[in-house]
C-alpha cells in the first residue's frame, strides 16, 4: 500500500497535478479521476490532490483549462461523426502529438502538457509546410515528365512512320531489283541459244536430191 505523504507541495508535484488534471478535463474525463490518479502517483490522497488544484494551483492555468475545454468540446464533436474525414485526421494528429513528442522529449503519456503540445503542434506545422513545398515540387516533376513522355510519344509515332516508308520503298527496289535479274537472265539464254544456232552446219538440197554443206 502506497504510504501518504505530509509534507509540503514541490513545484513538480504541483506540475503533475496540473497535466495529468488538464490531460483529463481535455479528454472529457472527472477532474475526480484526475486527483485519484495524480494521488497513486505522488503518494498523496485524492481529496489532498483536489484540495491543492482548487487552492493554488487552478488559478496559474485559467488559460490551459480553457483550452483544454475546448479541445473536450472538439474531442466530443468528432466521436459523434466517426465516419468523417475530420474525425479521421483529428485523431491521428492527436495520437501522433502524444506519441512523437513523448519520445521524442523522453516524457510519459501523464506529463504531457498544453506547453508540450503546442510547441509540437508548431513544429508539426513547420514540417507540414515543408512536406506541402516537396509535394509541389514533385507534382512540377511530375508535369515536367509527362510532357517528355508526350514529346517523346509524338516523335516515336513520327519514326515509325518513317520506318514503314522505308520498309515499303525497300520492297519495292528490291521487287524491282529481281525482275531485273529475271530479264537479265532471259536475255542471257537466248543469246546463248541463237550463238549455239549460228554455229550449227546447215545443209540445203540440190536439183538431183543431194545435200550439200552451205558454207
Amino acid at each position: 500500500m502506497t504510504a501518504v505523504r505530509q509534507d509540503a507541495w514541490s513545484a513538480e508535484d504541483d506540475l503533475i497535478l496540473a497535466e495529468i488534471t488538464l490531460r483529463h478535463i481535455r479528454e472529457g474525463s472527472t477532474q475526480l479521476a484526475a486527483f485519484e490518479e495524480v494521488g497513486e502517483k505522488i503518494g498523496r490522497t485524492s481529496a489532498a490532490c483536489g484540495f491543492r488544484w482548487n487552492s493554488c494551483v487552478r488559478k496559474s492555468y485559467e488559460d490551459a483549462i480553457g483550452i483544454a475545454k475546448g479541445q473536450r468540446q472538439k474531442r466530443s464533436y468528432l466521436k459523434k461523426q466517426p465516419g468523417s474525414r475530420g474525425a479521421q485526421v483529428a485523431g491521428l494528429i492527436l495520437g501522433d502529438i502524444e506519441e512523437d513528442y513523448s519520445r521524442s522529449e523522453g516524457l510519459s503519456e501523464n506529463s504531457l502538457s498544453i506547453d508540450a503540445v503546442i510547441r509540437f503542434l508548431r513544429q508539426w506545422k513547420g514540417t507540414f509546410q515543408e512536406a506541402g513545398r516537396q509535394l509541389k515540387m514533385l507534382e512540377r516533376d511530375l508535369r515536367e515528365k509527362e510532357e517528355e513522355l508526350s514529346e517523346l510519344r509524338v516523335e516515336n509515332e513520327r519514326l515509325s512512320r518513317e520506318v514503314n516508308l522505308a520498309q515499303s520503298d525497300y520492297r519495292v527496289v528490291n521487287d524491282d531489283y529481281k525482275a531485273l535479274i529475271q530479264i537479265m537472265d532471259r536475255a542471257r539464254r537466248l543469246a546463248f541459244l541463237n550463238e549455239e544456232d549460228d554455229e550449227k552446219t546447215r545443209f540445203k538440197m540440190d536439183a538431183n536430191g543431194n545435200l550439200e554443206r552451205i558454207e
